[in-house]
């Protein structure tokens, strides 16, 4: 029997002949890394360009959105009282606030509205302009658009 060799000779990287899949999929993987980062660059400068542009031609107090003004066509309904925080853990509750007017509790207007900031009022004597809505649980509803202190 012939004797084997124990110790083989080491193969440089150099010499061992190249795999061209290795290569391709080592290339399209680079090309889809850098198209990615480059398409996220593209989009954050174009971004960040426009808020720079929207941001420089606006005036001061042109960021915020415009006061309602009183239509009458939109507010068709108005009430005189004092704004509270309503309280929503109670069944049945409707309306974020609540407009206490003379007459006891049958008097009281329920109020929600997407357009002012009814905390602002709490605690103070208002009118209140808006459109009402009907409700199964609360006798008045109102959608506020516009709000006048006392």
């Amino acid at each position: 029997m012939a004797e084997e060799e124990i110790v083989h000779p080491i193969e440089s990287e150099d010499s061992k002949p190249s795999d061209p899949t290795k290569k391709i999929l080592a290339s399209v993987a680079l090309v889809a890394i850098l198209a990615g980062v480059g398409t996220g660059f593209l989009v954050f400068k174009t971004r960040s360009a426009q808020g720079v542009n929207q941001t420089a031609a606006a005036k001061p107090g042109e960021n915020t959105p415009p006061a309602p003004q009183l239509d009458s066509k939109t507010f068709r309904d108005s009430a005189i009282g004092t704004v509270e925080k309503n309280d929503l853990t109670v069944k049945n509750a409707q309306g974020t606030h609540k407009l206490i007017r003379d007459g006891g509790p049958s008097q009281t207007v329920y109020l929600i509205s997407s357009v002012v900031d009814l905390d602002k009022y709490i605690g103070k004597k208002v009118t209140v302009w808006g459109e009402t809505f009907s409700s199964p649980n609360v006798g008045w509803l109102m959608d506020v658009g516009r709000v006048e202190e006392k």
